[in-house]
């Protein structure tokens, strides 16, 4: 297969979304779990997890734009209260996970309507996931438009971090392969990693 621009442009709708987005790879299935002003718990799945920095320790979202008509719930409770949890689960909850993709009213909760325990971390308002391996707690720091294509990359900082079944090495290292942690490519095809190793510092 070789194709140019004009023709990705001229594809139809659903595919080109489809092509694109399992075009950029394997990333982290992590679900993202937020609290409204009134309450209400939310948890929904993003596959846009990006490492910003590690002094201070940043991680970053991109929320897409919403169909019209359509409220993304989870980005206005992250600007409305400045708090959101990831969570990263075993590949045993993969059905779960991905049913939080699913457009529930603003008033149901998707850890209640996919079966998701919730857990708080000490000191803070926005619910983790019960089940996960990995829950980070997150303070919204700032919202970068892309105006190229309405979405917009969601900056936080880390403020806990609570590890339940991976391993820690010495170093630092997260190890997330002996858990089976969920993985993804493109919106609904789902995978576990398999190492081959660690590489030294390289150098000249």
């Amino acid at each position: 297969m070789h194709i140019h621009q004009q023709q990705i442009e001229q594809l139809e709708q659903r595919y080109r979304t489809t092509f694109i987005n399992s075009l950029a790879g394997y990333r982290q299935a992590v679900l993202v779990g937020t609290k409204s002003d009134s309450g209400q718990t939310n948890l929904a799945i993003f596959n846009s997890l990006i490492h910003l920095g590690a002094n201070p320790a940043l991680l970053g979202l991109v929320s897409r734009p919403a169909p019209e008509g359509v409220q993304r719930h989870t980005l206005q409770n992250i600007l409305d209260t400045g708090e959101y949890t990831l969570n990263f689960v075993s590949a045993q909850y993969m059905q779960q996970a991905h049913q939080t993709s699913a457009r529930y009213a603003e008033n149901e909760s998707e850890f209640q309507r996919v079966g998701f325990g919730e857990h708080y971390l000490p000191g803070f308002s926005a619910p983790g996931v019960e089940q996960a391996m990995v829950r980070i707690a997150m303070q919204f720091q700032q919202l970068i438009p892309i105006t190229l294509n309405d979405t917009a990359l969601i900056v936080g900082s880390i403020t806990q971090v609570q590890c339940n079944g991976v391993e820690v090495l010495p170093d630092g290292f997260v190890n997330l392969e002996p858990a089976q942690v969920l993985i993804s490519q493109g919106l609904d095809a789902y995978f576990t990693g398999s190492g081959l190793g660690r590489l030294p510092y390289a150098k000249p």
